[in-house]
C-alpha cells in the first residue's frame, strides 16, 4: 500500500478523546465510530488514548486476563478501519508479556497493510500514589519507535513518559517531527496544569508537534491536544469525549527549526540507564 498521501496544509491529525471500559467489543465498537468521524472531518492521522482496548480502575489481574497479542482482535480491528478509510491509526493496547502476572502498555501505529511501530511504555506510573508497575511490565529503553507520512516522521510515547525528556529526545534525534502521546493522565491536584504544561515543554524544547490524547474526565484530565513547534495549542478537546483536528505542517517545523535551531546547537547527548 501506497503511503498515506498529504493535504494542501500537511498531514492533517485527529485526537479521539474517551473512556475504554472493560469490555473490549464495546472499545472497538467506539474506537469504530469516532475513526469514522475522525475521516468525516478529513484526519489522515488518527490518535486514540493509552488503554483503549482494555481499561479497569483500579488497575487489577483482569488486566493479563483481557491481554492480547499483536495479532489479536484490537490491533485487527484497527487495521481494518486503516484499510477502509485509507488512514494511519495509533492507539494504547494491554498486551501480553513476557509472565502470565503481567501485561505491557503498548501502543501500535497501523495502517491498512499492517503494523508500522511498535512502543511499549518504558515509564511506569509509579508515583502520586499508583503503583503501575505492579501489572506492567516496563519496556525497553534507548529504542524509538518511529512512522513515516507524507515525508513526516512521528515518533510514539505514552503518558507517563512525557515527564521525561529524554523520551522525547531521542525520538528526536530518530528524526522525528511530531511526537504521539496516547495517555490515561490520572486526575489530581495540579495534575491538568502539568498535563498541558508538559505537552508544551515537549513542543517547545524541539521544536517539534506533540499530539496528546488523554482519557476524559473523571478518571483523566481529557484536555488532549494538538500542539504545534512553539508550544501553541492548535486544537484540543475539553473534559467530555470528543475530537480535535489539525494539520501537522513540513514547512512550520522547517521555519520554527530555521529560527530556532536549538537541536542543532545541544550539547548533550541522551544515554540510556
Amino acid at each position: 500500500m501506497s503511503e498515506t498521501p498529504a493535504g494542501p496544509v500537511g498531514v492533517p491529525v485527529a485526537v479521539c478523546q474517551f473512556s475504554p471500559t472493560a469490555s473490549r467489543a464495546e472499545n472497538r465498537e467506539t474506537i469504530a465510530r469516532l475513526a469514522a468521524e475522525a475521516v468525516g472531518r478529513g484526519a489522515r492521522l488518527i490518535v486514540f488514548p493509552e488503554y483503549s482496548s482494555y481499561f479497569v480502575d483500579p488497575m487489577d489481574a483482569s488486566l493479563a486476563d483481557n491481554a492480547e497479542g499483536l495479532d489479536g482482535d484490537f490491533v485487527s480491528t484497527l487495521t481494518a478501519l486503516a484499510a477502509d478509510y485509507g488512514v494511519v491509526i495509533v492507539a494504547g493496547l494491554v498486551e501480553r508479556a513476557s509472565d502470565a502476572a503481567h501485561v505491557r502498555n503498548t501502543v501500535v501505529a497501523v495502517r491498512g497493510d499492517g503494523i508500522l511501530a511498535v512502543y511499549r511504555k518504558q515509564h511506569l506510573y509509579d508515583a502520586f500514589g499508583q503503583t503501575e508497575s505492579e501489572w506492567i511490565e516496563a519496556g525497553e529503553t534507548g529504542t524509538a519507535a518511529t512512522f513515516e507520512i507524507a515525508g513526516i516522521r512521528f515518533g510514539l510515547m505514552t503518558c507517563y513518559d512525557l515527564r521525561f525528556p529524554e523520551v522525547s529526545r531521542t525520538l528526536i534525534d530518530a528524526g522525528a517531527d511530531a511526537l504521539v502521546v496516547p495517555a490515561e493522565w490520572v486526575r489530581g491536584p495540579l495534575k491538568e496544569q502539568h498535563w498541558t504544561t508538559l505537552l508544551a515543554a515537549r513542543a517547545i524544547e524541539n521544536t517539534a508537534y506533540v499530539i496528546g490524547a488523554d482519557h476524559p474526565t473523571p478518571i483523566g484530565v481529557g484536555h488532549s491536544q494538538i500542539v504545534d513547534p512553539q508550544g501553541v495549542v492548535l486544537a484540543g478537546v475539553g473534559t467530555a469525549e470528543g475530537i480535535a483536528v489539525a494539520a501537522v505542517e513540513r514547512a512550520v517545523i522547517d521555519r520554527v527549526r530555521a529560527v530556532n535551531p536549538s537541536l542543532r546547537v545541544r550539547r548533550y547527548a541522551v544515554v540510556p540507564r
